[in-house]
């Protein structure tokens, strides 16, 4: 007798579960994203996606642009280097989208989001962008990239008269 009632509970909810959708998802959030990729297509995807090769922060910096470096990685990361530029903040990626750490991030200047690889970076700058933070940037390939970009002879060039100023 009890194994007939195990196996009839175990019938029902074998029944149940098979005819229950096997995937739901925010309808209203896919939306959203939608909207957000719209216009990544063809050869100018990154720049729509608003990734910064390492070479143009570097011309950028140097012509004294007022940008943000916002580094997402852990703190023991950040704490060996970090982004030199004015202004700079550290903020882990885990703790960014805190409203207190948004409050932090200015909206009249452009922020480059950095991390190791760019990985971290893109998906917080994706994020940032969907939530309301236009002039949010990505430096591809990360600090990574930037390091390879800046040999002795890059990276010792001066900077721009407008950023020796600020």
């Amino acid at each position: 007798m009890l194994s007939r009632i195990i196996t009839s509970v175990l019938g029902m909810g074998l029944a149940l579960a098979a005819s229950a959708p096997a995937f739901s998802y925010d309808h209203a959030m896919a939306q959203s994203y939608a909207e957000l990729f719209a216009p990544v297509k063809g050869a100018k995807a990154g720049k729509q996606l608003h990734l910064m090769p390492p070479d143009v922060l570097v011309a950028k910096v140097r012509a004294g642009e007022p940008l943000i470096g916002l580094d997402v990685r852990t703190p023991n990361e950040a704490g060996m280097f970090t982004a030199a530029m004015p202004g700079s903040l550290a903020i882990p990626m885990n703790e960014l989208f805190k409203a207190e750490n948004l409050d932090r991030l200015p909206v009249d200047r452009p922020i480059v989001v950095l991390c190791k690889s760019g990985t971290r970076a893109s998906a917080v700058g994706t994020a940032l962008r969907h939530v309301g933070f236009d002039n949010v940037y990505i430096l591809n390939g990360g600090f990574n990239a930037l390091s390879a970009y800046l040999d002795a002879k890059t990276g010792n060039q001066p900077l721009g008269q407008q950023h020796a100023q600020r």
